[in-house]
């Protein structure tokens, strides 16, 4: 069994308008990387994304950008610690790929799906908490171009 999820959310936005604002380092920290990001999402480059509820930086390695369609990159993969468990290897990573389609000239459905999970127990609990994770960044996303707030500002 491969461990992957997908998730969606139609943004009332235009499809330029809802790409740009995971693309552009300056947007997608104001609703989402709380602690900054280093650079666009350009393909081929690898940005340090920072959450304030989160220590340190997180690499992310762009692997493909398609401009108003596709975006898609690896990053270090998360497993919740256990006792008894040795660190995760260095090149132990998950594929994070987000597109993005026009429904309309003001609606966009952005799909985000992640792969790549050890088939253990950690591995499925891990991705749990990435699904989590990326449900709250699409609804974060939502939130900040349809009604300009920043839902994680003081939740964590």
């Amino acid at each position: 069994m491969q461990l992957k999820f997908q998730v969606q959310t139609k943004i009332q936005k235009p499809l330029a308008e809802v790409f740009d604002a995971v693309y552009n380092p300056t947007k997608l920290s104001a609703y989402f990387t709380t602690g900054g990001t280093s650079a666009p999402l350009d393909e081929g480059t690898t940005v340090i994304w920072r959450f304030a509820d989160f220590p340190g930086g997180c690499p992310v390695t762009v692997k493909k950008i398609t401009p108003n369609q596709q975006i898609v990159f690896e990053w270090p993969a998360y497993e919740p610690p256990t006792k008894n468990k040795l660190p995760l290897p260095d090149d132990y990573k998950t594929t994070v790929e987000m597109t993005f389609e026009a429904l309309s000239p003001t609606n966009t459905l952005v799909r985000i799906s992640e792969s790549g999970w050890r088939e253990t127990q950690q591995g499925l609990d891990g991705s749990y908490g990435n699904c989590h994770g990326w449900t709250q960044m699409s609804c974060a996303l939502k939130a900040f171009l349809e009604y300009g707030i920043n839902l994680r500002k003081g939740a964590y």
